[in-house]
């Protein structure tokens, strides 16, 4: 059985923290569209490694950072990543027996529904961006899955000895 330990804990937060930082960090303008989802690969491993499943209070709360790091409407990315912590909440078990290659290949869907629930509530909000501009960085998180996954890990493993 999984324990949340100290080290976990502040392995998390070191984790959150980096991936706000990456979130606003500053990228040439014709690589914009091409930042990973970082603070939802954050949630999705901490969903995934996390007894009992990952609170879905923390996934909100941290949503919550972004937008206002953002300055965006309040609690779309909290939306966002509380849906993403659900559906993997939900898909726990059966995802840790795939390899991590097929984890990459739900997470992908996972990512891209959340954000295309973003997109319909930017569009009912009159703030829309093009809809390739919400699909782009849930693919490349998919696809940045397994290095992802592979380095919180290791990081994660090494820390709890």
């Amino acid at each position: 059985m999984r324990h949340f330990s100290i080290v976990s804990a502040l392995l998390f937060l070191t984790s959150l923290l980096l991936a706000l930082i990456l979130e606003v960090a500053p990228m040439p303008e014709a690589m914009r569209d091409w930042r990973p989802l970082w603070l939802a690969l954050v949630v999705a491993y901490w969903a995934l490694e996390s007894p009992g499943g990952f609170r879905l209070l923390l996934a909100w709360l941290a949503g919550l950072m972004q937008d206002i790091l953002y300055g965006s409407l309040l609690g779309l990315h909290a939306l966002f990543l509380v849906v993403v912590a659900f559906a993997i909440h939900r898909l726990q078990q059966r995802l840790r027996i795939f390899p991590v290659w097929q984890q990459a290949l739900i997470l992908t869907l996972v990512f891209m529904a959340g954000q295309l629930m973003a997109f319909w509530l930017d569009v009912l909000t009159g703030s829309p961006k093009q809809f390739a501009q919400y699909m782009v960085p849930a693919l490349i998180s998919g696809l940045f899955w397994p290095w992802f996954y592979l380095a919180m890990h290791g990081v994660h493993r090494l820390l709890r000895r």
